[in-house]
């Protein structure tokens, strides 16, 4: 397409078109040359930011001016960049043409501002070759979609001898020859016996799997009181704790539980949960006296289900004990089916990796043998990690560690700039691998005193960042909110991610501030989805609460994820009590999420038809 209409001069203050007022309808056509596919829009802007810049605005596009399609709903950052969007350009896979493309300016980043636009570029196809099928497919879809209104309104209103006479001479089926079938049993022959048949076998053949997977999930919370054991007369499942680690084995359905901190002290004792079994076991109650890992919290673990190995990084130092000796990054790997801890590194720094850190991620790619790990405050010397008079805190990159090879690579920096392939170190935040596209997704966290809202994805494969969202652009309420303890998880086969959030960003209230919500991000529609909120601060006592229904809200918890069997498991955390600070918890929850079930929606149907037939 024509690129020369416009020239960009973002540094003329009077190169823009403007509005008379700053109230709609103002708007802006752009006529083609010739017909197009449009596929996408680029705003400049002026060399500084400026009031009035679209903070809001959307896209339409059509053959007329009178009948457009919505193209875009979107908003520019108040900078001085570039912009590029995708324009809605397909139905139902199937390219359109637009000859007209109008931009409706709906808010301002200066409030009662006129609106300006210094510079828009259209991209897309214009090769006739390409073009006038699209347009042929076009003329017939919108011909389509007329007559299939006329025959949905004909049928409406009874109409048979219309109705029968359009389809007959245009063959447009208004619908699935099922739903025809069914207002045929229903509406004109009042057979109800035949219309149960009908859904049951609607049913049957997978004609509601659709509706099902866009339904709204329903949380189900239940506590697990496990089995107690005759023993030596131990504690038989781990103790109050925050800060500690967990991984599942989705093949045999087993959590494991290694380290914390209790409120006084750190913990160094390893714990296996069997979920057939219902019943805890203790697998050491000091994993430095076998070889493993020291007592720590804030650290994280991984497992490689294929091989059947956990490992562990990472841990929290206060700095009254921190010295050259203790800052090294220790790394281990402990084998499940041997019992053994090994220790892989004394120091992952010398070895080219991480230095000692706390609060990142780290994720496991089984398939290729490699671990992920982002993030993190890297820990020093030189005072408190709370100290505002220390130094400038120091994060840690994305590296990458070959499990076979054992070696180390930095695949990132940490970037305090925004370029496309920057990112931002953090702590808190949450990384998630993705096992059938391989990428990596990373959002939240904290860095010093900035709450992070950006949501990007990392290919692992092809060493590429996709920003995802930016963090900019409010959609209150559609987002998880802020906070550096959320907890995620993901399941590649649904394609969706799921966040248990935790602390409130605001300390000064963080009594009322510690909430429960979970959140579902569906990467193919790429849409948030809030399906339960907590509200309720925990109770003065929470190990005696009252909520049996559902945990009360926490931080520093841990939850993990049986893809396969579907269901989450939460253990302990900190309830945030500022007059018992000191307290921990050690509930332990399962939480499945739950849609109708062909099922009741079959028995739905059928109350209805019953219903229907009673009345007439």
């Amino acid at each position: 397409m024509d690129r020369n209409i416009l020239v960009d001069k973002p540094n003329d203050q009077s190169s823009r078109w403007s509005s008379e007022s700053n109230y709609p309808p103002q708007y802006l056509i752009l006529k083609l040359e010739r017909p197009a596919i449009v596929q996408n829009i680029t705003f400049g802007k002026y060399e500084k930011t400026h009031v009035c810049n679209l903070k809001k605005f959307k896209v339409f596009g059509g053959m007329n001016e009178e009948n457009m399609t919505e193209l875009l709903s979107s908003g520019l950052k108040n900078d001085y960049n570039k912009e590029t969007f995708t324009l809605k350009h397909k139905i139902d896979e199937q390219m359109f043409p637009c000859r007209f493309i109008k931009i409706v300016p709906l808010l301002s980043w200066g409030p009662s501002f006129n609106f300006s636009i210094w510079y828009v570029e259209l991209s897309g196809i214009d090769d006739p070759d390409v073009v006038q099928p699209c347009l042929n497919w076009y003329s017939k879809y919108r011909e389509q979609e007329a007559i299939r209104l006329c025959l949905k309104h004909f049928r409406q209103h009874n109409y048979t001898e219309a109705f029968e006479s359009l389809q007959k001479k245009t063959k447009i089926a208004l619908e699935h020859p099922m739903l025809t079938d069914l207002h045929d049993k229903l509406v004109l022959k009042g057979d109800f016996d035949a219309c149960e048949e009908l859904i049951e076998k609607a049913v049957n053949d997978g004609l509601f799997n659709q509706y099902i997977s866009q339904q709204e999930y329903k949380p189900r919370w239940s506590q697990i009181i496990p089995k107690s054991t005759k023993g030596d007369g131990e504690d038989n499942r781990p103790g109050m704790r925050g800060g500690h680690q967990m991984v599942i084995d989705v093949q045999t359905e087993t959590v494991y539980l290694f380290g914390g901190w209790d409120g006084t002290q750190d913990l160094a004792d390893f714990w296996a949960y069997s979920v057939k079994e219902n019943q805890w076991t203790c697998i050491s109650r000091d994993t430095e006296k076998e070889s493993g890992p020291s007592a720590r919290s804030c650290h994280k673990m991984c497992i490689d289900i294929q091989r059947r190995q956990i490992y562990t990084l990472g841990r929290y130092l206060d700095s009254s004990v921190r010295n050259s000796k203790s800052l090294k990054s220790d790394f281990y790997r402990y084998d499940i089916d041997t019992n053994t801890w090994m220790l892989l590194s004394e120091d992952t720094a010398a070895d080219g990796g991480p230095k000692l850190v706390f609060d990142h991620q780290m994720c496991m790619d089984s398939e290729k043998h490699m671990i992920y790990t982002f993030g993190g405050r890297i820990l020093t010397c030189n005072g408190s990690v709370d100290d505002s008079r220390a130094s400038e805190p120091q994060f840690s990159g994305l590296f990458a560690f070959n499990c076979q090879c054992q070696t180390w690579k930095l695949l990132r920096e940490d970037s305090c700039n925004a370029g496309p392939e920057d990112i931002q170190s953090r702590i808190g935040h949450c990384m998630l691998f993705h096992s059938k596209n391989r990428c990596l997704y990373v959002f939240g966290g904290q860095r010093s005193k900035t709450y992070l809202n950006d949501f990007f994805s990392y290919d692992v494969d092809s060493d590429h960042v996709d920003i995802i969202s930016d963090g900019t652009k409010k959609d209150s309420g559609m987002v998880p909110m802020t906070g550096f303890t959320q907890r995620a998880t993901i399941d590649p086969e649904l394609n969706e991610i799921h966040v248990l959030s935790g602390l409130s960003k605001d300390k000064e209230k963080r009594e009322e501030n510690v909430r429960n919500s979970f959140w579902i991000y569906d990467i193919v529609r790429n849409s948030w989805s809030c399906v339960y909120k907590n509200d309720q601060a925990a109770k003065d006592n929470p190990s005696k609460s009252l909520q049996e229904e559902e945990p009360c809200p926490r931080f520093a918890h841990q939850l993990v994820y049986d893809e396969l069997h579907k269901v989450h498991y939460l253990f302990g955390g900190n309830p945030g009590k500022s007059c018992s600070p000191k307290m921990r918890l050690d509930d332990f929850w399962s939480l499945k999420l739950c849609r109708p079930s062909k099922d009741y929606l079959l028995r739905h149907c059928k109350y209805l038809i019953r219903k229907h037939s009673f009345s007439s």
